[in-house]
Formats: C-alpha cells, structure tokens, sequence
C-alpha cells in the first residue's frame, strides 16, 4: 500500500471531520474522524483514486451500497470488508449538487426578465433547478413572509429562504427547459434518484425530501437532457429553444467545476445564446461587469454579468442589493 496516499486520506479526512462536518452531519463526522484515527480504515480507502476521494462521496457511495450508521464499529468492520465495491463505485460516480432550494435565488433574477422563457441549465443534473415554476416560494424578511406560488396553487415542494432587500418578485413563464452535464441524472430513475437523495448529508433536515419531491416533479414534464461540456453544447442546444421566447442560460454554482481555462468559454457562450444568470464566488472569473465583494461570505448573484446581490450559495438566503439597475438588453 502506497503510504503517502494513506497519509493523504488521514489528512484529507481529519480536516473534514474537523471543519467541514461539524454543526451539519454528526454522523458523517464521526466516520471521518474514525478514519483519520484508523490507518487500516485509511488504507481501504487509499485504493480509490485520489480524484473520487473527497468524503461526500465516498459517504455517500457507503451509504448507497448499505453502509450501517448505529455503531461505529460495525460501521468500521462494513468498511474494511467492502473496500473493493466502495472503490468501484467511487470511480464511476461524481458528487451531482442538484438542490431546488437554489431556484430561490435565481428567482429574484428570473423576475427581471419578460416571459416566456426557455430555460437552458449548465450543470443541469437531473435538471432540478429547470422549475422554479413549478415550487411555491416562502420569503422570511424580518416578521414578513413574502409568498409565491405557481398558477395551478401551492406546490408539493416548497422553498424557504431569508430575504433581505425587496426584489420584484414573480413567478415566471417558462415554456421550455433543457439543460447539459457531463453525466446527466434521469429523475425517473430508480438507480438516478437513490443516488441524488444518498448524496444528501445524515442530518440535514429537510433536504432529502425537498430533493424527493423535485424529482417527482422532473419525473412528470422531463426537461431536455444532453451529454457534453457545457461551451460546446451549448449553441447546438439553445438553437433548439423555441423563437418565440426569450432563452436564458443558467449557471448555479457549476463554474467552480469547470477548469479555470475553460470558464470564460462557457460565459462567452451562454452570453452568446441569450441573458446569462450565474451564482459565482466573486472572485471565480471576471465575467461580472463590476464585481461586488461579499459581505456574508456567499456567491454573487447576477444578471448578464451585473451582480444583483449576495446568495447563499444552496439557497438558503437572498440578500439583494438595494439600488439595482439592469443593464438594457
């Protein structure tokens, strides 16, 4: 066994117990503190590639393949006995982040722009932020609940989030929505959807069933789902929107996943297919025609590149910048 790269998931473990899960899954920072204490725990885990090590997916790969999670130790023996499964699963899967709860912060951008609209997601997954017309929104702003819901009424999948600011908020008219990943998930799905709902942390209330829910929206209307990177499929895709509404190109938080030579591929050619909409860590790219610092520490949000406020980078609070222009398009 290579001793370096058991060092390597020591470290890489510990800090994950020790920053990362704290405060958000006990349970996942009991199995990362474990294995940074336990070498032979170490060494199973130092047989997957170094690119498929990072602890959300191994845990979740576990999870998948029926890890249990009452005792450690029990836990601790399933790990060592399956090494060689959770190994090959490891190398043929990739932490997907498709959270519907981020559709309350494109929603406020969204509300700028006059349907209808054909919506096209980089980084789609199974394509669950290509809906926000299909959730009910609940805006918590002091005391204040600002409440949206799609014509039809209230949604079965219903997303809270703190509001500060006063966007014109609306529900908008999307006739159309497609999106591109290198390994789109399909909602309908069995094997798609244990793996999106696995990939949620043991302790995160809530989230498992607001993704279930989704899915079983996606499941019922599927949006149009193509394999590829996002700057070469995108003029192929977006020529394929209808022409009588307007086509906006999302991308939520997928930048950071595209290497960094690449980025300003994928801006020039969502800005070359239609109105751009991005939630970005300020400083990921310079595709922002004035970038805006973050006060609380979350993504910028813009439009076109004009940055209309500052988001939790899942959705879990909008903080809109008051005085905001548009840029004419």
């Amino acid at each position: 066994m290579d001793q370096d790269a058991v060092d390597a998931v020591v470290e890489r473990y510990g800090r994950f117990a020790r920053d990362e899960a704290p405060g958000r899954s006990a349970v996942y920072e009991q199995w990362a503190a474990r294995i940074a204490g336990d070498r032979d725990l170490a060494a199973a885990l130092a047989a997957i590639p170094d690119t498929r090590r990072q602890p959300p997916l191994v845990f979740a790969v576990m999870r998948v393949l029926g890890a249990p999670d009452a005792d450690i130790d029990e836990w601790a023996a399933w790990v060592v006995a399956h090494a060689e499964s959770i190994a090959l699963e490891c190398g043929r899967r990739s932490v997907q982040t498709n959270e519907p709860l981020r559709c309350a912060t494109l929603l406020p951008a969204l509300s700028l722009i006059d349907g209808p609209i054909a919506l096209l997601e980089v980084g789609a997954s199974a394509g669950l932020c290509l809906y926000p017309d299909r959730y009910s929104y609940r805006y918590h702003r002091g005391a204040e609940t600002v409440a949206l819901d799609p014509p039809a009424g209230p949604s079965a999948v219903i997303l809270d989030s703190e509001l500060t600011g006063s966007p014109a908020l609306r529900m908008p008219e999307i006739v159309w929505r497609a999106g591109i990943d290198l390994n789109p998930l399909d909602a309908r799905d069995p094997d798609d959807r244990a793996w999106l709902a696995g990939l949620v942390w043991p302790g995160e209330e809530g989230r498992r069933e607001r993704i279930v829910g989704a899915l079983d929206i996606a499941a019922a209307d599927p949006p149009l789902l193509v394999t590829g990177d996002g700057a070469e499929a995108l003029p192929d895709l977006a020529a394929r929107a209808p022409r009588d509404a307007t086509l906006v190109v999302t991308t939520p938080g997928v930048l950071a996943h595209v290497p960094r030579a690449r980025r300003g591929a994928v801006i020039d050619a969502a800005r070359a297919a239609g109105r751009w909409i991005t939630l970005d860590a300020p400083a990921l790219h310079d595709g922002w025609t004035r970038r805006v610092e973050a006060v609380r520490g979350g993504f910028s949000l813009a439009l076109d590149g004009d940055v209309l406020g500052e988001v939790d980078p899942l959705g879990a609070w909008v903080a809109w910048h008051p005085g905001f222009r548009p840029s004419a398009q």
